[in-house]
């Protein structure tokens, strides 16, 4: 029995021997016929750029389909301010100058903020900042543009907090704990009523600390007031 299963090794290692060339070449053939299939896509993709850079370039959803059929063979147009895709659609320009955009949006709301800002006001001040007759962006360019902004060091970064974003402008550090307890924070002190949310002011959404209104301990407040205060 012994003598048979060092036989059947002998033969099981003789035929992979055999095997292994024509493994090696046909491992081979299928990186050449993926490479070449890269290639034409890339090469289709080239031209359908082409052809569409003005919608590119004006619609803020069909540049995240561009953006994200680019990513699938690995091509990055924002990878240089200059090159092939930031020459043939200028969108490296676009996410540079953007980026400046949002540098001054932040540096403008510091004092205010302390650096950090959510991306939703951060988009709404933007889109404000551009003008209604700009070229329209998202909130999915300004967070490809922000990722650019990284190379100026560790001062801006995304932070995700209750299923949005916080931008962060200054150089410091936000762990998840940090940003969980604001999170609820947040969600305690609009449950207890000690804080509320004006979700239609104009521009943007507001918290309101009734607390800290210095009109109504002036004066009594009635229900009917009351009411209409509360969001």
């Amino acid at each position: 029995m012994h003598r048979r299963g060092v036989g059947a090794g002998a033969i099981a290692k003789k035929k992979l021997a055999e095997v292994a060339p024509y493994s090696l070449i046909l491992c081979v053939l299928f990186m050449g016929q993926m490479s070449k299939q890269l290639e034409t896509f890339k090469s289709n993709l080239e031209e359908f750029a082409s052809k569409h850079k003005q919608e590119i370039r004006k619609n803020p959803q069909f540049r995240v389909q561009f953006q994200e059929m680019c990513a699938t063979i690995g091509v990055d147009p924002l990878a240089s301010g200059k090159g092939f895709w930031s020459e043939m659609l200028g969108v490296g320009d676009f996410y540079y100058e953007l980026g400046v955009q949002i540098i001054e949006v932040c540096l403008a709301l510091k004092h205010r903020n302390g650096g950090l800002i959510t991306l939703d006001e951060l988009h709404q001040r933007v889109l404000k900042g551009r003008g209604k007759y700009a070229q329209d962006v998202s909130q999915d360019d300004l967070v490809r543009a922000i990722k650019k902004l990284k190379v100026m060091g560790n001062g801006f970064g995304m932070i995700p907090v209750g299923g949005s974003y916080l931008v962060q402008s200054v150089p410091a550090e936000l762990n998840m704990d940090h940003t969980v307890v604001l999170q609820l924070a947040e969600d305690h002190l609009l449950k207890e009523g000690l804080a509320w949310l004006d979700s239609q002011a104009a521009g943007e959404a507001q918290y309101w600390l009734p607390a800290l209104f210095s009109e109504l301990t002036s004066h009594d407040v009635t229900p009917e007031e009351a009411n209409q205060m509360t969001p």
